[in-house]
């Protein structure tokens, strides 16, 4: 099985930063995109920022120029530095992984999801 650890959630002031963290394990041959997604309350889950193994990035128009996503293969850890956080921003962010198992199988994985809250 594929495994996600996520961490880095909490509260900040406007303005402020975070740093998320998302860590794979298990069952893994290869990680296609790393990313993570959010969901406010009364909105819609949305994407915010994916990465994939060649080092490419998208992210959500809100959050470009605020966030920046990064990965270490090494270790199967994704990052989302968050700075210039907004009131807005306040969701729950869930870590998101794709790739292949070691039975060569696709998969996506979820992390538990952890709370970001800003403050105005």
């Amino acid at each position: 099985q594929v495994q996600l650890v996520e961490s880095g959630g909490g509260l900040a002031q406007a303005g402020g930063s975070l740093r998320l963290s998302c860590a794979a394990s298990g069952s893994i041959f290869s990680i296609n995109v790393m990313g993570w997604y959010r969901q406010a309350p009364g909105k819609q889950r949305e994407l915010v920022a994916q990465i994939n193994s060649g080092g490419s990035t998208n992210y959500a128009d809100s959050v470009k120029g605020r966030f920046t996503i990064s990965r270490d293969n090494a270790k199967n850890t994704a990052y989302l530095q968050m700075n210039s956080l907004k009131p807005e921003d306040t969701a729950v962010y869930s870590c998101n992984i794709q790739g292949r198992d070691t039975l060569f199988r696709d998969f996506t994985a979820w992390a538990q999801g952890t709370q970001v809250t800003v403050s105005s």
